[in-house]
C-alpha cells in the first residue's frame, strides 16, 4: 500500500474484483480443459519447472502440481527474502487463504506527510472489519512454499545457473544448477520464470531490459513505547529529500518497524534518501536497533517479452510491479496462479504438450485483459504526482477528502472499482486540477524565496 494507491482512487483506475469472503475456505483450483491438438504426452505427465519460490513462482507451483502436472519448485534460498513494506490488500487474505496468523499488524490509519511535512491521516472510512494486512515476507514466502510442496510440487534448494533452449519445437528445455557444491541438469517440457528482477531466465530467452528501482529498507527494533505508536500505524513520506520519483515509509511488523525509501533515476544516492527518511521520522524511531538491511531491485514496468516458446515470466521477473506504490505481491500471486492455470487447461491437467500459442492465449491475453490498464494507469499517476514537491503537495492535501480516501480504499482492498457518483467523481476531478495550480503556485514561490 503506497501513495499511489491515494492517487489511484483520484483517477479511477481499474481493478479486477476479487470479493472478500468471511469464513477461511480451502484453496480449490477449478480448471476446465481447453480443446488441443498438441501431442499427448505418453508415459507421464507435463514436466514444468519454476525458478523462484516467492509469491509468484509458489503460487504458479501450487496450480500446476494440484491440477496434474510433475512440478520442480527452485529456489537458491528458501530462507531469505527481499526487502519488502510486506502490505497486502484484505481481498488476498481470502483469495489465497493466507491464515490470520501470519499476520503481524493490522493496520486501519495511515498517515502520509507531505514534503512540507504536512501530515494527512488516511483510513477514516474504513470499516470496523477492515484493514491493511501488514505482515513478513520470509513468513509469507515459507507458507506458501510449504503449501505448494503440500500440493505435490518438489522444492530443490539450488542455483539456477543456466537455461538450455531447446533446438526443436518439443525437445525439452534443461535447466542447469548447482546444490550442495555439485553440478545437475533436470530437463522439463515447460518453465515458469518466478525469479525476480534480474531474472536469468528472462536473459534465457531474450525477454528484453526494464528500467529498475532500488528499494532500501533497515528493519528497527523499537522499544516497546515507541512501538505501541506503530499499533495500527503506518506512515509514508514523499518529497525530494526521501526520494526523487518514488516515496519512503514506516511499516510495522511483529516487534520491529521496516523503515525504507526506493528510486529509478538517482540510484547513487540511495544512502543519502535512507538517511533523510530516518531523519524525518527521528522523534519515533530515535534510539532504536537496526537489526536487518536489506536492498534489492523493482521493476517499473512490464517486460517487452513476458512468453517465448514454452516459456512464461510471472511476478518480479514479467515486470508486475504497480508505479507509483510499488505494491507486488498481490499481482506476483495473481500471475502465478493464472500462469500455473493456464498451462494445466492448455496441457488438459497435465495430459498434453504445450507451445507459445497456448501459453500467450491461456495466460497472457487472460493477465493483460485484466490488469494491464491498471498499470498504465499508474505510470500516468506517477508521472503527474511524482515528478515535482509541488504536485505531491497536492497529493498528500487531495488524500484528506473522505471521499478520496473511500474510493482509494475500496479499490486497494479489494481489487475492484469502488462505487461512486458522478457529482462527487466531478467535485474529485475538480479539487484534483485545484490541488495542483495551488500547490505549482506555493511551488514557484518557495523556490522564489530560495533564490
Amino acid at each position: 500500500m503506497a501513495s499511489a494507491t491515494q492517487a489511484a482512487a483520484i483517477s479511477g483506475a481499474l481493478f479486477a474484483a476479487a470479493p472478500l469472503h468471511k469464513k477461511p475456505r480451502s484453496v480449490i483450483f477449478r480448471i476446465t480443459a481447453s480443446k488441443s491438438s498438441n501431442p499427448p504426452i505418453v508415459g507421464r505427465k507435463l514436466r514444468a519447472a519454476v525458478i523462484g519460490a516467492g509469491p509468484a513462482g509458489s503460487s504458479a507451483a501450487e496450480a500446476l502440481a494440484a491440477g496434474g502436472a510433475e512440478c520442480f519448485l527452485f529456489e537458491r534460498a528458501p530462507s531469505e527474502a527481499k526487502p519488502c513494506g510486506g502490505a497486502i490488500p484484505i481481498c488476498m487474505l481470502d483469495e489465497f487463504d493466507i491464515p490470520a496468523r501470519l499476520i503481524d499488524r493490522h493496520v486501519t490509519r495511515m498517515r502520509i506527510f507531505s514534503p512540507s511535512n504536512l501530515a494527512v491521516d488516511f483510513g477514516k472510512t474504513l470499516r470496523p472489519d477492515e484493514f491493511i494486512a501488514m505482515l513478513r515476507r520470509e513468513v509469507l514466502d515459507s507458507f506458501l512454499r510449504d503449501r505448494a510442496q503440500s500440493r505435490g510440487a518438489s522444492l530443490i534448494s539450488g542455483l539456477v545457473t543456466r537455461l538450455e533452449i531447446p533446438a526443436s519445437h518439443h525437445a525439452p528445455y534443461v535447466v542447469h544448477y548447482t546444490k550442495d557444491n555439485a553440478r545437475h541438469a533436470l530437463a522439463v517440457d515447460v518453465v515458469v520464470g518466478a525469479d525476480g528482477a534480474n531474472s536469468r531466465v528472462a536473459k534465457s530467452i531474450k525477454a528484453g531490459s526494464y528500467a529498475c528501482a532500488i528499494a532500501f529498507q533497515e528493519r528497527i527494533k523499537l522499544t516497546d513505547d515507541k512501538m505501541s505508536y506503530y499499533e495500527d500505524l503506518a506512515e509514508m513520506y514523499v518529497g525530494n529529500d526521501v526520494s526523487p520519483d518514488f516515496y519512503a515509509w514506516v511499516f510495522p511488523k511483529c516487534d520491529h518497524v521496516a523503515v525504507g525509501t526506493g528510486t529509478v533515476c538517482s540510484k547513487q544516492d540511495i544512502k543519502l534518501f535512507q538517511r533523510a527518511i530516518r531523519a524525518r521520522a527521528s522523534a519515533k524511531i530515535s534510539g532504536g536497533k537496526v537489526i536487518k538491511v536489506e536492498a534489492h531491485p523493482i521493476p517499473e514496468h512490464p517486460r517487452p517479452t513476458r512468453v517465448r516458446g514454452r516459456v512464461a515470466l510471472i511476478g518480479d521477473a514479467a515486470g508486475y510491479v504497480t508505479k507509483c506504490s510499488g505494491e507486488g505481491i498481490y499481482f506476483a500471486a495473481k500471475s502465478g496462479r493464472m500462469c500455473g492455470e493456464a498451462i494445466i487447461r492448455a496441457s488438459e491437467g497435465g495430459e498434453r504438450m504445450i507451445n507459445e500459442e497456448d501459453l500467450k492465449r491461456e495466460y497472457l491475453k487472460e493477465w493483460d485483459a485484466k490488469y494491464i490498464t491498471t498499470f498504465r494507469f499508474l505510470d500516468l499517476l506517477q508521472k503527474v504526482f511524482y515528478g515535482s514537491d509541488a504536485a505531491r503537495e497536492a497529493l498528500v492535501e487531495l488524500c484528506g477528502d473522505e471521499y478520496v480516501q473511500r474510493m482509494t480504499f475500496e479499490s486497494y482492498l479489494y481489487k475492484k472499482l469502488a462505487d461512486g457518483n458522478r457529482w462527487d467523481d466531478a467535485k474529485m476531478v475538480l479539487n484534483t486540477v485545484g490541488s495542483l495550480m495551488r500547490c505549482n503556485v506555493l511551488g514557484r514561490k518557495m523556490e522564489a524565496l530560495k533564490i
